[in-house]
């Protein structure tokens, strides 16, 4: 059976967050963010949830020209809804996806994937529980020949 919880109270609330708020995503305040080709937007969900929920607006500079490399982000759920544009995304285990405009991505924290390649004019709006999310490195999976191209799983 579920646990009910209590909701916060004036007096349990951080004094430092709003009880709600709203948000422009396109005059969002523009910020630094993990990867060079891309624009990044904060939308105030950090501050607002006391760091439990971060969240971005996410638009391409330019397509990408290689993949971005393998990698895991140690978070609880990164969540991407495509706004407009597609990316082309491969996963350890050999899956290929592609977002596009109107979809929604989960991937859980320490799957390990790399984005393989972009439209031009690609848009998302990204959440991430807990809003400080980092990115690690890694090798990539045996069956993963590096080119600019996506690779399909050979298998043996």
């Amino acid at each position: 059976m579920a646990q009910i919880t209590k909701a916060p109270t004036a007096e349990t609330r951080s004094e430092n967050r709003p009880r709600h708020f709203k948000q422009p995503v396109h005059t969002a305040k523009e910020v630094g963010g993990r990867r060079e080709f891309f624009s990044y937007r904060d939308l105030g969900l950090k501050e607002a949830t006391d760091g439990r929920i971060g969240g971005m607006k996410m638009a391409i500079r330019k397509a990408m020209s290689k993949p971005t490399g393998w990698h895991y982000h140690t978070c609880e759920a990164q969540i991407n809804y495509c706004l407009k544009g597609w990316a082309d995304i491969v996963f350890e285990d050999g899956t290929e996806i592609r977002i596009e405009a109107g979809d929604l991505e989960y991937i859980p924290g320490g799957i390990v994937h790399n984005e393989v390649a972009t439209s031009d004019d690609l848009e998302t709006i990204e959440i991430c529980i807990p809003a400080e999310m980092d990115t690690v490195a890694v090798d990539p999976p045996d069956w993963w020949e590096q080119e600019t191209t996506p690779q399909r799983k050979t298998g043996s």
